[in-house]
This record gives structure tokens, C-alpha cells and sequence, in this order.
């Protein structure tokens, strides 16, 4: 495993510094943009930047899923506006076309789904980038299908709805998921996070940490609500300290 890139060097491709993602296992909350208002994004970001770890991009081509949302341009405007780490999903049939495109636009870490294939190319060519490598699995796409690439990724992404909208329902069956993901890396003592992202709230983050995430992804918890930091602080609190989920 190559591993992460150090904060303060600088991709040999995109020339820029990494932002620092944080201790690998700490406890980190990522707003997503998909359900901010897209009419005053630049505003929304800011409302949540001193409460959250990390912001959520959701990219979605059209194809891979059936939605289209924001692409590198809205990344590199973002990017003038907040200092939070960028965690772009890359819910794309050909991520690879623009995994460039993102790293210049301000990208900090990308991940992919498994289910495209193509996992160890595109691995590979995120490390060259100097990004935060991640894989997503969908609810009904099996742990085994990321047990090959452990040792080579920073996190994996278990959706816990299945991607394209937000505002869905959390699907708890993916806990099992989750809690296999948790012993293959705990197993190895492996620098991973494990993000979840669909129908995250007070209530059901605590039951995904007790499974074992770590990276928290919520939209309209958050956006939806009247005083977006607030909801952040209450998702936050709502999460028990553990030794494998800790507050950095």
C-alpha cells in the first residue's frame, strides 16, 4: 500500500498541497451538498464549515445512477470558499475520464464504486493524482467485493441507500456490511475509514457507529434543517465515543 500522501506534499500532477483528511478512524461528519440549496451554495457551505470535518460532493453522471448533479467547475468554485476537505463520490460510469478534472478543481480525496470495475487502475491513478482514495459499495454489492483492495485505499464508502437522490430512507440491513468491513480492517490494522451515507440523522448514525463507521455523510438532516450547524452538532452528539469511533 502506498498510502496516504503527507499534508504538505504536493501531487506531481495537479502541482497543488493536500488538505489534511484527519487521524484515519476518527470520528468526522461530511455534509452533502446533494441536498444543499444549490441556489446559495457558496452560503450553505459556509454555514456548516466551523461545525463539520469534511464536505460531501456528490457527482452523479446520469448513467451510473439516474440523476446528474455538479461536475469539476462547481468543485473549483466551492474550493475559493471553504477550507473543509473535499470527499467527492464519484458516482460515474468512467470516473477516470475526470479524476484529473476534480484533483485540479480542489478535490481532496475521490471515491468510486466497485461496481464499475476497473478498481486497481483507477487506484492507482488517484495516488498519481496525490488524492484520498476511496470505494463505494452499493446496499446490495457484498464486502468481498473490496476485501482485494483494503490494503490499497483510505476508505470505503458502505451506501446505506442506494445512490442518485437524497432524502432516502436508511437501509439498517447494510450494518452487516458494515460491521464485516470493520473486522477486515481492524483485522489488519489497516489506516481505513468507513463512511456511510444515505438516511443519516441523530437516530440512525449511532446504530452505523456501533456497526463500526467512522465518516458520517448526511444531506437533508442537515440542509433540511432550519440552522444547518446545528444539526451537525446534533449528529455529532448523538454518536458514542468507542476506541474504534473516536472525536479527533
Amino acid at each position: 500500500m502506498s498510502g496516504p500522501s503527507p499534508e504538505s506534499e504536493r501531487s506531481p500532477l495537479s502541482g497543488r498541497p493536500a488538505r489534511d483528511p484527519g487521524r484515519p478512524g476518527t470520528l468526522r461528519i461530511a455534509p452533502s451538498v446533494l441536498s444543499a440549496d444549490f441556489g446559495a451554495l457558496a452560503e450553505q457551505v459556509g454555514e456548516v464549515t466551523a461545525s463539520s470535518d469534511w464536505l460531501h460532493v456528490d457527482v452523479m453522471d446520469g448513467h451510473f445512477v439516474p440523476n446528474l448533479t455538479i461536475g469539476p467547475p462547481v468543485v473549483a468554485s466551492l474550493r475559493r470558499h471553504t477550507p473543509l476537505f473535499f470527499d467527492c463520490h464519484l458516482m460515474m460510469t468512467n470516473p477516470g475520464k475526470y479524476l484529473q478534472d476534480f484533483a485540479d478543481a480542489g478535490a481532496d480525496g475521490c471515491t468510486v464504486h466497485v461496481e464499475i470495475g476497473g478498481t486497481s487502475e483507477l487506484i492507482e491513478q488517484m495516488r498519481a493524482l496525490g488524492l484520498r482514495v476511496g470505494v463505494a459499495l452499493n446496499p446490495d454489492t457484498p464486502s468481498a467485493a473490496v476485501a482485494p483492495f483494503l490494503e490499497d485505499v483510505d476508505l470505503v464508502l458502505c451506501m446505506t441507500v442506494f445512490p442518485g437522490f437524497g432524502g432516502q430512507t436508511f437501509m439498517a440491513e447494510v450494518l452487516d456490511k458494515v460491521r464485516e468491513v470493520r473486522r477486515a480492517v481492524d483485522a489488519r490494522s489497516l489506516p481505513v475509514d468507513i463512511e456511510v451515507d444515505g438516511g443519516i440523522d441523530a437516530h440512525t448514525a449511532p446504530r452505523a457507529a456501533e456497526a463500526g463507521a467512522n465518516v458520517f455523510v448526511a444531506g437533508s438532516a442537515i440542509f433540511g434543517h432550519e440552522r444547518p450547524w446545528e444539526a451537525v452538532d446534533q449528529i455529532r452528539r448523538s454518536i458514542p465515543e468507542r476506541p474504534d469511533v473516536r472525536s479527533s
